[in-house]
């Protein structure tokens, strides 16, 4: 396997891998192990073939695009604002994810300050590097989400012995609902995309690449959420980690919550630093303004009482599934009427699951708002 190839394929699943693979084992011990398997399959699915989407628009369109500059070209500056505005609300969504998530590893690792103070902490440190422009953590981004899945794999060693049949739900039906946003959130990884595009110089490969992603991340939550839930069962909370603490012992807890922490420390600088930069170029805001913006805005849905872990991701998962799922549907139709580039690769797929995908996306969008 080539090193271009291994490289794109770690960049994407890297970028999916993150914040929320901690909210599937509560999701799966409330929602159970059959509703939660239904969710991965299906929307795994749609995920994938969004990405695949995405991936012919870039191939069929010369120059180098992001998801906004799409937007633009081929359906005009509404759409662009559209695209632009849900990349903000849903960027800085994530970025409230990585506060609670921050507040709780911290918290886990060293309990001298509440989990509020220390989320206040985490934002205040890291707001401070992302105003000053803070970008070299990209480059060891890679190093450090390799330390988390081997944290994860070691958690996964540990639990295997110890799990019990009787801690698994098959079908909550109070919960049917619950793991659609969170399941959504934690496999879309459209940003990266781009980037996997450009490390390829095969661009057919790109196809390859997105359908292993999809299945190594599928499998990779799924088998985290079943393990965990199986061995704290009913005892199984949205605070990561923290319920296994009994089970497996502190200083396994220890390196996951730490590993943890470096991971979404990375994550939140790389994130806010492109939610700024996003801010300054595609609306011409200045520096102080798009770093207010970009960072103040997870600071205040924290302080207004945001602080619902599962509940943030599940509601940005949702939306944000949404925006993003139409927006690219859109191009790509378009783009396979007016792209001015042969593509490397084309879809050859039934023409109802562009409206499919979209439908999945809307009814589970609508369910959520009306539960929530």
């Amino acid at each position: 396997m080539k090193r271009n190839f291994v490289l794109a394929l770690a960049s994407l699943i890297g970028t999916i891998i993150g914040a929320g693979i901690f909210a599937v084992p509560f999701t799966m011990a409330q929602s159970g192990i059959i509703t939660c398997f239904f969710y991965f399959l299906l929307l795994g699915l749609v995920v994938m073939f969004l990405h695949l989407f995405f991936a012919e628009v870039i191939l069929r369109t010369k120059g180098r695009y992001r998801l906004a500059g799409l937007a633009e070209k081929y359906l005009g500056k509404n759409a662009k604002a559209v695209t632009v505005f849900a990349t903000a609300i849903g960027t800085g969504g994530a970025l409230l994810a990585y506060v609670i998530l921050a507040g709780r590893f911290a918290y886990l690792i060293w309990p001298v300050f509440s989990t509020f103070s220390w989320s206040i902490i985490f934002w205040f440190l890291f707001s401070f590097l992302v105003f000053l422009g803070i970008k070299s953590i990209a480059s060891v981004e890679l190093w450090l989400n390799l330390g988390l899945f081997l944290a994860l794999a070691l958690v996964f060693i540990f639990c295997l012995p110890k799990i019990e049949a009787a801690n698994f739900t098959l079908i909550g039906f109070d919960n049917l609902f619950l793991p659609f946003g969170v399941i959504l959130f934690g496999l879309m990884g459209t940003s990266a995309i781009p980037e996997a595009a450009v490390i390829l110089k095969n661009k057919k490969q790109i196809k390859k690449v997105i359908i292993i992603a999809s299945l190594i991340t599928v499998s990779f939550s799924a088998l985290f959420g079943l393990l965990v839930s199986g061995v704290t069962g009913p005892l199984t909370t949205g605070e990561p980690f923290a319920g296994l603490s009994t089970f497996l012992g502190r200083g396994v807890v220890l390196l996951g919550g730490f590993f943890g922490l470096l991971a979404i420390s990375s994550s939140f600088l790389v994130l806010a630093n492109y939610l700024k930069n996003s801010l300054r170029f595609d609306l011409r805001l200045p520096h102080t303004l798009a770093f207010i913006l970009a960072c103040g805005l997870p600071l205040f849905l924290f302080l207004i009482g945001f602080r619902q872990f599962i509940s943030v991701i599940g509601l940005v998962g949702t939306v944000m599934g949404l925006i993003e799922g139409i927006i690219i549907v859109l191009l790509y139709k378009k783009a396979k009427q007016k792209g001015d580039k042969k593509p490397a690769f084309t879809l050859k797929l039934p023409r109802f699951l562009p409206y499919f995908i979209i439908a999945v996306l809307a009814l589970g969008a609508l369910v959520q708002l009306l539960i929530s």
